[in-house]
């Protein structure tokens, strides 16, 4: 038992001294008694040796950076290296499943702009579109509102509006009827 605690007060000892002065002898040991067993660790935790190797050298170059935030008190330096490489363990598997964004993806493009005068038609047709829903019997345009403004399910809006299902139909074909007929597509 005392061969342990002395091992564990000596790599102690070595995280100290790296965040103390940043010794490269220290470090230097802890990197050779550390990297094989966190890679064998990370290859258990599922990584493939290419990855557990990256992972453990990103473990302990975590370990040079951040050794002076290393307390004894709190955990072992086993305990708390370890603990390092299982986040990045964890943050990797995180990285595979959400993959890096293509900035040449056409939907992360901004829209080109409008020539003025294709504006200026959308500008006409909406107000059209507006002046035809105004012309609506009430109930026709709530049930289009739904539909197509708040993009809800006809069944949805039969719940409710207390409607049955067909007249939801029936009122969003009528109203859709009269909204060619009142947009000059009478199709």
């Amino acid at each position: 038992m005392e061969a342990g605690a002395n091992e564990a007060g000596r790599l102690n000892a070595a995280v100290l001294a790296v965040g103390r002065a940043r010794d490269r002898a220290a470090f230097q040991a802890l990197f050779d008694h550390f990297a094989p067993r966190v890679k064998g660790y990370l290859m258990r935790l599922g990584a493939g040796n290419a990855v557990a190797e990256d992972l453990a050298q990103e473990a302990l170059l975590t370990v040079w950076r951040k050794a002076a935030l290393f307390d004894p008190a709190k955990a072992s330096a086993s305990t708390w290296i370890f603990t390092i490489a299982r986040n990045l363990r964890i943050d990797a598997i995180r990285k595979e499943r959400r993959p890096e964004l293509d900035p040449n993806d056409a939907a992360l493009l901004p829209q080109a702009e409008r020539a003025a005068d294709e504006t200026m038609a959308w500008a006409e047709a909406e107000d059209r579109l507006r002046a035809a829903l105004a012309e609506l019997p009430r109930e026709q345009a709530e049930i289009i509102e739904l539909s197509f403004l708040a993009e809800k399910p006809h069944s949805r809006i039969a719940n409710e509006l207390g409607l049955p299902l067909g007249t939801v139909k029936s009122r969003i074909r009528l109203a859709m009827a009269r909204l060619r007929v009142a947009l000059g597509d009478g199709t």
